[in-house]
């Protein structure tokens, strides 16, 4: 029987965590209830999730978005056409194109032949198969509507895939300035102002270059005989910086700081709440209680600092209170949906309400990163041309002032 880890609420308040081998999270339930425990979240022991047959070991890489999609949508027809669990999963195996897909698959088809159920064998998986994946399979299962959970889930991946992929469509052409600005001034320095060197030597030997010139092509001496080390710093710098931001307390002012950027603050915030919001309706939908559900939803924010709001609400919400108010006192959600929060939870319709706030959330987002381009494209053009009038001025001064000399 496999291993599975616990956190879970004491009669007295406080919070017991520990490890119970059992047969399904269920029966960890049972066994916590029988301790006097109230679960607040089980799951797969890391031992368990990262064995030999494990996507933590031997299959490491992973599978993109639209694969996974196309995996979850072709079982639920299968499925809803008749076919057996294992028939279906062997189908999919064989047609599948990506070989860690059809590893996982054939291991997944493998351990619920042996009996195990489909939602834990998927839990062997995490890099494949995320919790909130595996937690909607198990609710699917045992609420008898498996079929219509995994094209919910198919439908929820491809939106994400799609939300991403405008991302990353609306960056691209700034990203692209910025690289190739900085190559062409790099370029200019680096090759173009030391020509001018031999021309300013009379200028250098009487103490007359202009202090923006020697300022110029001291940084340009400096660059072409240390580009090394200026390269070797800054490799340096970028290993240390993401060994620090992996650490706990990088990662929490990492993410506090992206959610307070400039520009950029207000649609990281965005996309972590749709995402936050998107899930917890979706689990509420196919029948997961709301304390499990906020457990599995708010690590889908991929921000530390929303995850640790979330996680106050959620114990709130099991002292007793509605959502909306620890949601609200976290100063992280905007005020209107904090109000449709509330009037959900009174109206009951909390599942439905959620969806909807994540696409106002992902549209308002689609607004401001279209409005953050239009403003960053300008900005970087403006600096790009700043820089190069400071390198011509700086190549130009000298030259007016031996012209006026001249004269």
């Amino acid at each position: 029987m496999p291993d599975f880890t616990y956190e879970a609420l004491a009669r007295t308040g406080s919070k017991a965590t520990g490890i119970v081998t059992a047969n399904s999270e269920r029966e960890v339930a049972a066994i916590l209830d029988s301790r006097g425990l109230f679960p607040l979240r089980i799951a797969l022991a890391k031992t368990q999730a990262t064995g030999p047959g494990s996507t933590g070991g031997l299959w490491a890489r992973r599978v993109k978005g639209r694969q996974l999609a196309a995996f979850y949508s072709q079982m639920a027809d299968l499925l809803r056409s008749g076919v057996p669990l294992l028939r279906s999963l062997e189908l999919l195996e064989k047609q599948s194109t990506n070989p860690t897909l059809q590893a996982v698959i054939r291991d997944v088809r493998s351990r619920v032949a042996d009996g195990t159920g489909l939602a834990q064998a998927m839990a062997f998986h995490p890099r494949v198969f995320s919790e909130l994946v595996v937690g909607m399979v198990r609710a699917g299962q045992e609420g008898g509507f498996l079929e219509d959970v995994l094209k919910r889930i198919a439908n929820f991946v491809e939106h994400q895939e799609d939300l991403k992929a405008k991302v990353v469509g609306a960056l691209a052409y700034p990203v692209f300035l910025a690289v190739a600005g900085f190559a062409v001034l790099n370029i200019l320095v680096i090759f173009f102002v030391p020509k001018f060197a031999k021309i300013f030597e009379k200028l250098e030997e009487k103490g007359e270059l202009p202090t923006l010139t020697v300022y110029l092509m001291a940084f340009s001496h400096f660059l072409q005989n240390y580009w090394w080390l200026v390269l070797g710093v800054a490799l340096t710098a970028l290993v240390l910086f993401r060994r620090w931001a992996k650490t706990e307390n990088g990662r929490l002012i990492v993410d506090r700081l992206k959610v307070r950027l400039p520009l950029f603050g207000p649609i990281f915030l965005s996309l972590a709440l749709s995402r936050f919001c998107r899930i917890l309706g979706t689990l509420l939908h196919n029948g997961i209680p709301i304390l499990k559900a906020l457990n599995i939803a708010k690590d889908s924010t991929g921000n530390r600092v929303l995850a640790q709001a979330i996680e106050k609400s959620a114990e709130n919400v099991t002292a007793g209170q509605k959502l909306a108010d620890p949601l609200r006192r976290c100063g992280y959600f905007p005020p209107d949906v904090v109000e449709m929060i509330t009037i959900a939870e009174e109206s009951n319709s909390l599942e439905t309400v959620l969806v909807d706030i994540a696409d106002g959330l992902e549209k308002r987002t689609s607004r401001n990163l279209e409005l953050m381009v239009k403003l960053l494209e300008p900005i970087m053009l403006l600096v790009m041309a700043g820089v190069t009038l400071l390198i011509v001025m700086g190549l130009l001064l000298p030259v007016f002032k031996m012209g006026s000399t001249v004269g």
